[in-house]
């Protein structure tokens, strides 16, 4: 493998968190690259449990589904990310975000940074057996990963002082009637109209494969799916006592809070004041 100013990655490795420690960790590694006291960092990771998180700018009662949400104890979460509402299976997917600097990836505008990031992806399917297309989205619909016309991964960004974050999923499989109980789509009569145009729209690693892919060989593939893409060595580390110790300030003072996850409030002065005291 060609050594180059992308070998000092960091590789965060799979784990498993609620919706609003795993925003927050998202957030606190962005915090850090941007302090230029972590390196470019991967991460992957999956919902426990089940979530559904809202874009920035999104207005969380007309996306989600609340009250089933309250009752089937679905989180919901609302990103720094732009893009539209997700949901987060607990089970079927495995989510990753990329925190770096665009200079990094050699990447100067956003589309450039999408594809960087996607080509790991679709890496990581064509070693499973699944050709991926890149498809750059439109105005209204960021960049995605489609199989056959049908959408396998999205994703959405988030940029600060030079420094990116993109988080998006993976889906290995996908059970769309469980999706919309907790996604509210307002032009749809019945969850079954929804239903059945999304089974058009939406695949999974399993559906195309014909079989149940582990979330371990899943995880293995997108490691050597972004090996490939960033044409660096992914070393496997953890996340610093400084950046615990602000995800741990960001779950509790913005990500586990309604005034953020329904109104999209915060205290970013108080935020940015705490991780520069505690980030070194």
């Amino acid at each position: 493998m060609t050594e180059n100013k992308l070998t000092a990655w960091r590789l965060l490795e799979l784990e498993t968190n609620d919706a609003f420690t795993n925003m927050a960790m998202d957030e606190a590694i962005l915090r850090a690259r941007i302090q230029s006291v972590v390196p470019n960092t991967l991460r992957f990771y999956r919902w426990k449990p089940s979530a559904v998180s809202v874009g920035r700018f999104q207005n969380t009662e007309k996306e989600v589904q609340m009250e089933n949400c309250r009752k089937h104890n679905v989180d919901v979460v609302r990103r720094i990310t732009g893009g539209g509402t997700v949901y987060h299976d607990a089970q079927d997917e495995i989510t990753y975000s990329v925190v770096a600097r665009k200079e990094d990836l050699e990447a100067e505008e956003i589309a450039a940074v999408y594809s960087r990031i996607y080509s790991g992806l679709a890496e990581a399917l064509r070693i499973l057996g699944i050709h991926a297309d890149f498809n750059q989205g439109t105005v209204k619909a960021c960049p995605n990963l489609t199989v056959k016309g049908k959408k396998i991964s999205g994703s959405a960004q988030a940029h600060r002082s030079g420094a990116f974050l993109q988080h998006g999923t993976l889906l290995s499989e996908v059970n769309l009637k469980r999706m919309f109980t907790f996604l509210r789509v307002p032009w749809a009569k019945t969850r079954m109209q929804i239903v059945s145009i999304a089974e058009n729209r939406i695949t999974s690693i399993n559906a195309e494969l014909g079989k149940t892919v582990s979330a371990t060989e899943l995880n293995e593939a997108l490691v050597k799916g972004f090996e490939k893409a960033f044409d660096s060595r992914l070393m496997s580390a953890q996340l610093t006592i400084g950046e615990l110790e602000l995800s741990k300030h960001l779950c509790m003072e913005k990500y586990a809070t309604d005034d953020w996850n329904f109104y999209g409030k915060t205290n970013d002065q108080k935020q940015e004041d705490f991780a520069r005291r505690i980030l070194h």
